[in-house]
């Protein structure tokens, strides 16, 4: 089995673009063989930096699932009604627009490999609920019209993000997961489509204030015939480096002193292995890990330490 790993989040860039110190994560990365590609960060550009840089550096048998969150957030910074499932029509607009940037950027990125190099996707379902308001209906009108592009191959995949909760502050307030299915369902069925969803583990814990939520979700989004996708962020309610209840992509729980691990996350190897089962996680295209490292300061060694600690756990789930 290999993963993908959102590599973006553990990068030692933590002071601005430093070309050789990314050059030194990825021939790291390049060297694990459990490694099928990178969850890779959409920002309007196929690398946020540098595109030559990005493309001379990849390694030729990857794959690769963009998200589209980065970008999405930081568009939210400049106008609170930018998403897919925007009832602000013009915002609405923006973010299909941002969606179009993407589908260049794929077409550049399989143009390089010679090969449709990318697996799928991620997208999501802003506005944030608590600045703009979003629905069912401005969603489906956003993915009819994304389902028609030619995506040479990627799959259009939700990735869930936390919802609104009465008497808690969200992380994103995005759609809830049974709004994305129940359009995601429709949207399939008019155009015979295959569009699916992503669980992002911390992403679900974050909204239910329980890890129960992420085995929940996946629960819930296999019973729709949606589940696609399984990224390993972790999370936790207590208050240290990571935050409490915040989208930080907090690691792995620390189990054993030998072993990296973030003290208080609630995403225990059990837990992983329980969501690994059902979600029955190897007919799975997309499973992988996306880790923040904290001190901000850590060494490239203490990144990919966590790295391998995380795929370590995935590769052994019984």
């Amino acid at each position: 089995m290999k993963y993908y790993v959102g590599a973006y989040a553990s990068s030692p860039c933590n002071n601005g673009w430093n070309a050789q110190l990314e050059s030194e994560l990825y021939s790291a990365l390049k060297q694990d063989n459990r490694i099928a590609g990178l969850e890779h960060p959409f920002t309007g550009l196929l690398h946020s930096e540098d595109d030559e840089w990005f493309l001379n550096n990849i390694a030729p048998h990857w794959n690769y699932v963009f998200t589209c969150v980065p970008g999405i957030m930081a568009a939210l910074k400049n106008n609170p009604a930018f998403g897919i499932a925007s009832d602000d029509e013009e915002g609405r607009l923006q973010a299909v627009a941002f969606l179009q940037k993407a589908r260049d950027a794929i077409a550049k990125l399989n143009a390089h490999c010679g090969k449709p190099a990318v697996t799928a996707i991620q997208i999501q379902t802003a506005p944030n609920q608590t600045q703009a308001r979003a629905s069912t209906d401005a969603l489906k009108k956003s993915l009819t019209e994304i389902q028609s592009w030619d995506w040479q191959g990627a799959r259009i995949i939700i990735e869930h993000c936390d919802t609104l909760i009465d008497g808690q502050t969200p992380a994103k307030g995005f759609l809830t997961l049974s709004q994305e299915i129940n359009a995601l369902k429709e949207i399939n069925a008019q155009h015979n489509s295959n569009m699916g969803l992503t669980i992002n583990w911390g992403r679900s814990v974050i909204e239910a204030r329980s890890a129960e939520g992420a085995i929940e979700h996946i629960q819930q989004a296999h019973d729709a015939g949606l589940l696609c996708g399984l990224m390993f962020s972790g999370a936790s309610g207590e208050g240290t480096a990571y935050g409490a209840w915040r989208d930080s992509h907090m690691p792995h729980a620390k189990e054993t002193p030998e072993i990296p691990g973030a003290e208080g996350s609630l995403m225990s190897t059990a837990e992983i292995h329980k969501c690994q089962q059902i979600a029955n996680y190897k007919n799975l295209p997309v499973v992988g890990i996306k880790l923040g490292i904290r001190p901000a300061d850590a060494s490239l060694e203490e990144r990919l330490g966590y790295i391998d600690a995380a795929l370590t756990i995935l590769d052994s789930a019984q």
